[in-house]
C-alpha cells in the first residue's frame, strides 16, 4: 500500500514494519518510526497483520508466493490482506497455500483513488472468512469509510470488478459529456456544478471532471492499471459466458491511450484520446 494508507495505521498507534521495492517511497513512514525491511518475508516474520498493494497479478504472486514472499515468513495465526485489484483465482490460490500454514487471508481491493487514500475515505470490499474480517475491520476503519464484507475468498475481487465495469462506463460518459459541452461553447466548470448535482451525478464527473477542465491528467489511478483491471473483468466475464460490450468498447479506447503513450496518465486521460479523435473528424 502507499504511504497515505499505511500512514493512517501508523497515526492510529500501530507499529509498522514496511517494505517497498523503491525504498525511498517508504521514507516518510520510516521517519515517523516505521521499521524498513529488506523483503516481504521479513515484514511477515515480524507482523501480526500484513497488508499489500502492488501493481499486477504477477506482482501479487511474487509478493506472496516467492522464496522471499509474505507466506515464506508469515506466522501461524497471522492474517495477510491483499488490497491489490487482482484475479479472484489468484486470491483463492494464495488462501489455499496460506491455509496449510495456519495463516488467514483476506482479499480486500479498494476504490476511491488518491483522494480516498489521503482522506481515509476508501471503499473497501472484502472476501474471506467472516470471523477474519471481523478481526481486521478496526484496521480497515483506519483507511476507509465504506467497508463491506462481500463473501468467501475472491468475493472482494469480484466486487472490485463490478466497480471497475461501472467506472469504465461513467468515465466515457464523463469525457464525452465534457467534450460536447466544450464544443457547444459552454463554461465547463458551470456545467460540472449543474449536472454533477442532478441525476447524472457521479464520482467521475465531480472529482475527475474538474481535473480535466484544469488540464490536470496526473494519476490518481494510472491508465495502465485500469487497463489491467478491465482485462481481468473481461476474462472473468468470458469464463462466465457473459457479454459485456460496453466494457469491451471502453477497453479499446484505453488501449488506444496506451498506444498513444498515455499509460502513465490518470484515467481522466481518456479525454485526450477522444479529443484527438474528435479533432480528426
Amino acid at each position: 500500500m502507499g504511504a497515505p494508507m499505511a500512514g493512517h495505521l501508523q497515526a492510529a498507534g500501530h507499529k509498522l514494519f514496511v517494505y517497498n521495492r523503491t525504498a525511498a517511497k517508504a521514507q516518510v513512514l520510516v521517519d515517523a518510526g516505521a521499521v524498513l525491511c529488506e523483503s516481504p518475508r521479513e515484514v511477515a516474520r515480524q507482523s501480526e497483520f500484513v497488508f499489500s498493494i502492488v501493481g499486477y497479478p504477477v506482482d501479487v504472486e511474487s509478493t506472496y508466493l516467492s522464496t522471499d514472499g509474505i507466506l515464506a515468513g508469515a506466522k501461524a495465526g497471522s492474517v495477510v490482506i491483499d488490497m491489490t485489484t487482482s484475479e479472484p483465482a489468484l486470491a483463492k490460490r494464495i488462501c489455499k497455500v496460506a491455509g496449510r500454514q495456519g495463516v488467514d487471508v483476506l482479499d480486500a481491493p479498494v476504490s476511491g483513488g488518491d483522494i480516498g487514500a489521503r482522506n481515509a475515505a476508501l471503499a473497501i470490499m472484502v472476501g474471506g472468512e467472516q470471523s477474519v474480517f471481523d478481526r481486521v475491520k478496526p484496521l480497515f476503519q483506519c483507511m476507509g469509510k465504506n467497508i463491506a464484507y462481500m463473501g468467501p475468498t475472491g468475493a472482494g475481487q469480484h466486487t472490485k470488478m463490478s466497480n471497475q465495469i461501472l467506472i469504465a462506463g461513467t468515465m466515457i460518459g464523463t469525457v464525452e459529456s465534457l467534450l460536447y459541452a466544450h464544443r457547444s461553447g459552454l463554461n465547463l466548470e458551470e456545467v460540472i456544478v449543474v449536472i454533477g448535482s442532478g441525476a447524472a451525478s457521479s464520482w467521475s464527473i465531480n472529482n475527475l471532471g474538474p481535473r480535466i477542465v484544469k488540464g490536470d491528467f496526473d494519476p490518481g489511478f494510472y491508465i495502465k492499471h485500469f487497463v489491467k483491471d478491465m482485462g481481468i473483468a473481461l476474462a472473468e466475464a468470458k469464463a462466465m459466458r457473459l457479454a459485456l460490450p460496453g466494457l469491451a468498447l471502453v477497453n479499446q479506447f484505453y488501449q488506444a491511450a496506451i498506444a498513444q503513450g498515455l499509460e502513465d496518465l490518470g484515467t481522466q486521460g481518456l479525454y485526450k484520446v477522444l479529443e484527438r479523435l474528435s479533432s480528426a473528424l
